[in-house]
């Protein structure tokens, strides 16, 4: 943990107790990392150590070059002096007061006069100008939300900190305070970490995933990468991902960027993943838009990759697209899971009992190490 920190956030974590954590992080300037994770994984623990509230037996905290936290030099700045701003869940504004007087509260260091332009300044950052006389009770949740938001920005802070912020709206404010903190971020050039439990958000807004695990981190990186190569069987059903098989590794041909493997008496082709040995026992995973419906009126290019028939088990329209789960050669065992636009399904006269083919595509099917899933779609 003696690393020279470098710009942005920097967070690396290890104790036994009370809470076990075993984590890194790192958040760039002008970057949204997610940290994503069940209840009790250590999101909003690891928050609270980078703020200061909460000091880990061992760990290192640094922004911008600056040590916050370093257990092995006894280094250990109160929350007051690491210049962070916190967003949480319920808002935590004071009833009492307007949301002129909410913010300028954070603006104290400021003579009068300068602490109301500030506070006017924010509120207009935030969409919410003409509403500085209103108390709390009289504004609508996202309002709220975002006077907090307002609030956490007012000391210039080097870091932006948000414990789940959206959770406490509906999921039409939720949509909406999502894209203007997308249109927030690129004003200002400091690291946001957000800790939320819903992936999609996670997926839409964050630049980078930090997946986490009983306070440890199991996988890290852009969300396109973490969604289509978990790396781990544990990390995709955490993830969402249920497209979960076990087969055996039978050939590599790096020359062809090619994987081979045999699942139910049939080879599939992968993209070529040299780190598993012919005879290997894998697990893999394809994510459900890696999986191709074919078209009955006529045939489309791809179709004679990883062809795959099924009988439909499930069939849930979703407004413009329709959830589908195909039993792979009838096995209870088996289950298929992808998404369809809800025309191309009725088209194609998807409904349960009626047997389909789909493509597997080898660009998205993702070798892991081999999972005791007995009776689960062995090879």
């Amino acid at each position: 943990m003696g690393e020279a920190p470098g710009p942005g956030l920097t967070v690396k974590l290890a104790q036994d107790a009370p809470i076990p954590l075993d984590a890194a992080l790192a958040c760039e300037p002008g970057e949204l990392l997610a940290l994503v994770g069940p209840s009790g994984s250590g999101k909003s623990t690891i928050l609270r150590v980078i703020a200061g509230l909460v000091r880990p037996r061992g760990g290192v905290v640094s922004c911008n070059g600056e040590a916050w936290l370093d257990t092995g030099r006894g280094v250990d700045l109160p929350p007051q002096r690491r210049a962070v701003g916190l967003v949480f869940q319920h808002y935590a504004l004071f009833p009492h007061l307007t949301a002129l007087e909410n913010i300028t509260l954070a603006l104290r260091s400021l003579p009068r006069a300068a602490q109301h332009e500030r506070a006017r300044a924010l509120l207009e950052l935030v969409n919410l100008t003409g509403f500085e006389a209103r108390r709390p009770a009289e504004l609508s949740g996202g309002q709220q939300q975002r006077i907090a938001v307002a609030r956490a920005l007012a000391r210039d802070p080097r870091v932006l900190l948000m414990d789940e912020p959206f959770s406490a709206v509906d999921q039409v404010t939720r949509r909406k305070l999502q894209r203007e903190l997308v249109q927030l971020r690129r004003t200002l050039q400091i690291p946001l970490v957000l800790v939320t439990h819903d992936l999609e958000e996670a997926r839409m807004l964050a630049d980078q995933l930090s997946i986490l695990h009983r306070g440890q981190t199991v996988r890290r990186g852009p969300p396109a990468e973490v969604m289509s190569r978990p790396g781990e069987a544990q990390v995709a059903r955490m993830i969402g991902l249920t497209n979960l098989f076990d087969s055996v590794v039978r050939d590599q041909r790096p020359e062809a960027d090619q994987t081979l493997l045999e699942w139910r008496g049939r080879l599939l082709e992968a993209r070529h993943d040299g780190a598993f040995a012919p005879g290997t026992r894998v697990t893999w995973v394809i994510p459900p838009e890696n999986v191709i419906l074919h078209r009955r009126d006529r045939p489309s290019r791809g179709e004679r990759e990883n062809p795959v028939s099924g009988v439909v088990d499930e069939f849930v329209p979703l407004g413009e697209l329709a959830s589908v789960r195909v039993l792979v050669d009838g096995a209870d065992a088996l289950p298929l899971s992808f998404v369809v636009p809800s025309h191309v399904a009725r088209r194609n006269g998807v409904a349960p009992g009626v047997t389909v083919t789909v493509s597997l595509l080898a660009e998205g099917i993702h070798l892991m190490p081999a999972e005791d899933r007995r009776g689960q779609g062995g090879s």
